[in-house]
């Protein structure tokens, strides 16, 4: 029963879907495994066969959380843990749309994302599902500060361990962030990649959940739910472009994955948006990639060199699925300069209010290059995908703002300063 005496609902015990090889299609029962034994191919999860479809409206009756696209997520059953993330914001942003001269720009804001402000919380609800599906004992992640901070909170909130594995000199707001949620953070010397191949390990050797190494399949399937949203909360039509950062590479290939899931079931109708990956140009192995042609189809590794840290990953695990993405939806890949990244911050900050971390100045950067292009043209409605809050990494805006100007408490130092301004 319930608090007010009516009859619950009766759950259904969740159990993951079985794995199948991306490149040679072996199936696999369900596990916290994320590498094919048989080619070391990525596994994904592969939806039971019959499965039941939700319609528009049984969809929009549904409490405003991912798991309210559930039939699309890697599992049978309800998920037992992170049942609110999800469901953040489309912002319309007119002054923008006019600074990239395109019909409608919207912004998806995960920068406003319960718990932990950023676009990770979807990956790490799905994640966490499946750990806890498997009985796993901890879970843990490499981070370079946004997933860190969405598994301290949400294994914080879930009451299962964590430890964050992180680059010694990530920014302290990120440190912060996962530590006062009482995960064991352990900074590690060397960039991301060092911190990836040791998450590997551990994966192997404590048995435990590492969210982007052994249960990186599930933890994928989070990232759909973006592009659902998209669709739902522009009254179930698509975009004609969209436009989001690459650090492994998932992101745009679950973006474009979701939109045909919802065009295969009928909810939504047209061409699917054009894809288009932005990097920044200290860390950009998924452009050069793309920029090498159709004929190129391995990744060359990067040392990181750029403020923008949450998207500096020099070894992208997805590199080549995303570049493929891109390539057959007609979109386009473009690398952000740093003064460029921080000009889109604050871009996006004078036209909508919004303040987004350096990912979102990229995203923002990456827009006006691609309309400086000829990739987003006057027909176009765009959506720009913000996946972290800016008070996480304010250092490169502070550092190019005006510090404010220290008076007396006199309305004539006020009547001076306005002076100052209208001359």
């Amino acid at each position: 029963m319930t608090t007010d005496g009516t009859a619950a609902t009766p759950t259904i015990p969740l159990a993951p879907w079985a794995l199948r090889c991306r490149a040679c299609e072996a199936d696999h029962p369900p596990a916290p495994v994320a590498i094919c034994p048989a080619c070391l191919g990525p596994l994904d999860p592969v939806p039971p066969v019959g499965r039941r479809l939700p319609s528009r409206e049984e969809i929009a009756a549904r409490p405003t959380s991912l798991w309210r696209y559930r039939e699309w997520l890697p599992f049978t059953g309800d998920p037992v843990v992170s049942t609110e993330v999800g469901y953040t914001p489309l912002l319309d942003a007119p002054e923008l749309a006019r600074c990239l001269g395109v019909r409608r720009v919207w912004i998806k804001g995960d920068l406003f994302s319960v718990p932990s402000l950023s676009f990770k919380d979807r990956v790490v609800a799905t994640a966490l599902n499946a750990a806890r599906a498997f009985g796993l004992s901890a879970v843990g992640c490499a981070s370079t500060g946004n997933l860190g901070n969405a598994v301290a909170a949400q294994a914080a909130g879930a009451g299962i361990p964590a430890w964050i594995f992180i680059p010694e000199d990530l920014e302290m707001g990120k440190i912060v962030g996962s530590a006062v949620c009482g995960a064991r953070v352990v900074r590690i010397r060397g960039h991301y990649d060092d911190v990836n191949r040791l998450c590997t390990q551990v994966a192997d050797r404590c048995g435990w959940g590492i969210v982007n190494v052994n249960l990186r399949g599930y933890y994928g399937e989070g990232s759909k739910t973006m592009a659902f949203e998209i669709a739902e909360q522009l009254g179930w039509r698509l975009p004609t472009a969209v436009v989001a950062p690459m650090a492994g590479g998932s992101l745009v290939t679950k973006l474009a994955r979701g939109f045909q899931e919802f065009r295969e079931a009928g909810l939504v109708s047209g061409p699917a948006p054009r894809v288009h990956g932005v990097q920044a140009a200290g860390c950009a192995p998924i452009i050069h990639l793309f920029d090498r042609g159709e004929g190129s189809t391995a990744i060359e590794p990067v040392i990181p060199a750029t403020i923008a840290r949450s998207i500096a990953i020099g070894n992208p695990p997805d590199g080549l699925y995303a570049v493929r993405t891109i390539r057959e939806s007609g979109g386009w890949a473009v690398a952000v300069p740093e003064r460029d990244l921080v000009e889109g911050m604050t871009r996006l900050a004078r036209t909508t209010g919004l303040f987004a971390e350096t990912a979102g100045g990229v995203t923002v950067g990456g827009a006006i290059h691609l309309a400086r292009r000829g990739h987003l043209t006057a027909a176009d409605e765009v959506v720009l995908c913000i996946t972290g809050h800016g008070f996480k990494t304010p250092e490169p805006v502070a550092a190019v703002l005006p510090p404010g100007p220290v008076i007396a408490p006199r309305f004539r130092d006020v009547q001076n300063l306005i002076d100052k301004e209208t001359k």
